[in-house]
C-alpha cells in the first residue's frame, strides 16, 4: 500500500463528453482514491461543465470542473490553472480519452519518491474497441480485457518488473524529454519551483518534454513505471501539429540553456 495518499488527479478535457463520462467511470473504481479530482477544460461546448457537475454528486471524492474560453489548444494554461486550484502536494496529470487500470492510482503513489517526477506510458485501443467501450452505458474493469489496440507490452502490470524499471527504463539524461503528457506526476512545489508549464507553447505537444527539462535542470530527476499505471489511450484522429516544429526548437533551447523558470507559466495564476 502506497505510503503517500495525498493527491490531486488532473484530467485534461476539452469536447469530448463521451470519453470524460468513461474516464471519470474509471476514476471511481480505482483500488486508491485520490482526494481531489479537478478536470480541466480547455473550452469545451456547454454541456461538459454541467455533465461534470452531475456526475460529482455522486462521484466518491471531491471532482471540479476548471475551464477557460475556447481559444484554439491552450492546455498548457488550464492545466496551470489547475495546478494552482489543487489542495494536495502530489498531483498526477491524465488526458480525457485516459481509461484508467484500477491500480492506477495506486501505482503512482507507490513508486512517489521526493526529487522525481513520475512518467508512464499508455496501451493504443484501435478505433472498434474505442467505439465499443464508450458505448458502455455502465463500464466495469472487466471491460478493459475486451479492448485490442497497439503495444500489448504497455497493457501488462507486473509489479515487481514495475519497480525493477523505476530507475532504468528511460531516466538518463539523454532521455528526460521522451514523456508522455497524459501520464504523468509531480511534487506540488517542484513545479511552482519551475512556474509550472510553459504557456507560450501553442497547440499541439511538447509542452510536457520541455517541462520535463526544466525539472531536470533543476535537480528533479526522472523515474519511469512500466509494467504498471496502465492506461487505455481510446482511439482519436491526431490533432494538427502544425506548430510541431517550432515546439521542438523551444524544447531544444531549454536542454541547451538550462533553462528552468517558464516563460509564461504558473505565476499568473497565483492568489487569483
Amino acid at each position: 500500500m502506497p505510503a503517500h495518499k495525498n493527491c490531486t488527479l488532473v484530467i485534461s478535457s476539452y469536447n469530448w463528453p463521451e470519453s470524460l463520462r468513461q474516464c471519470l467511470k474509471s476514476v471511481a473504481w480505482q483500488t486508491v482514491m485520490p482526494k481531489e479530482v479537478i478536470v480541466a477544460d480547455d473550452g469545451s461546448k456547454p454541456g461538459v461543465g454541467e455533465m461534470v457537475a452531475e456526475i460529482s454528486k455522486s462521484f466518491p471524492v471531491s471532482l471540479h470542473f476548471v475551464t477557460q474560453e475556447d481559444n484554439g489548444l491552450r492546455k498548457t494554461r488550464i492545466s496551470n490553472i489547475a495546478i494552482q486550484y489543487s489542495g494536495y502536494p502530489y498531483l498526477i496529470f491524465i488526458d480525457q480519452d485516459m481509461i484508467l487500470h484500477p491500480e492506477f492510482v495506486h501505482d503512482h503513489l507507490l513508486l512517489v519518491e521526493p526529487g522525481y517526477f513520475l512518467n508512464g506510458s499508455r496501451f493504443l485501443a484501435d478505433e472498434s474497441s474505442t467505439q465499443k467501450f464508450l458505448s458502455l452505458s455502465d463500464p466495469r474493469p472487466f471491460d478493459l480485457d475486451a479492448i485490442r489496440g497497439k503495444n500489448n507490452m504497455n497493457r501488462r502490470r507486473i509489479p515487481f518488473l514495475m519497480d525493477f524499471m523505476a530507475h532504468r527504463y528511460r531516466v538518463s539524461p539523454d532521455k528526460v524529454k521522451e514523456v508522455r503528457g497524459c501520464n504523468m506526476s509531480f511534487w506540488k512545489e517542484d513545479l511552482l519551483a519551475v512556474n509550472g508549464y510553459d504557456e507560450t507553447y501553442i497547440g499541439w505537444g511538447r509542452e510536457d518534454s520541455d517541462l520535463a527539462v526544466r525539472l531536470f535542470n533543476n535537480g528533479v530527476g526522472k523515474k519511469s513505471i512500466k509494467f504498471g499505471a496502465i492506461g487505455f489511450h481510446m482511439y482519436h484522429a491526431f490533432q494538427s501539429r502544425a506548430n510541431d516544429e517550432r515546439n521542438i526548437q523551444m524544447v531544444e533551447e531549454a536542454e541547451k540553456s538550462k533553462k528552468i523558470w517558464a516563460t509564461l507559466g504558473l505565476d499568473q495564476h497565483l492568489n487569483h
